[in-house]
């Protein structure tokens, strides 16, 4: 994306998505992470989402802008579990296009749901569009 094609400061983008178990078990092998809590399905046969995992909404988002990310927090407040449905919004708080215009300086909130209302995630991003 160029950076003056980003979009303005306030501006929310959104992501929905329902992880499946194929995906969780993917991750896992991926990231190494095979915490019990991630392999076991619960009584519902559902397995816990991994946080990163759902926190790739927001990577999502971001890498739709091009961002190339500098930092990133997330805060982690409820369980996700496969089969639940999440939306995931992205707002833009700062866009810094700078004197030489090659590139932009980016600043997003990020805030996921579950079930539409229920925050599962909050979090932020920093980082930079090239030209």
């Amino acid at each position: 994306m160029d950076p003056d094609d980003l979009p303005s400061p306030g501006t929310t983008l959104r992501y929905e998505r329902t992880f499946s178990v194929e995906e969780v078990e993917a991750f896992a092998d991926l990231s190494e992470d095979r915490g019990e809590h991630h392999e076991v399905p619960d009584e519902d046969g559902r397995l816990l989402v991994h946080g990163l995992l759902t926190a790739t909404m927001a990577t999502k988002i971001g890498g739709d802008l091009d961002v190339l990310a500098r930092t990133m927090t997330f805060d982690f407040h409820r369980p996700v579990y496969t089969g639940q449905r999440i939306g995931c919004e992205v707002t833009v708080e700062a866009v810094d296009h700078g004197d030489d215009g090659d590139r932009a300086e980016v600043e997003a909130d990020v805030v996921c749901h579950r079930d539409g209302d229920e925050v599962v995630l909050t979090g932020g991003f920093e980082g930079v569009v090239l030209a």
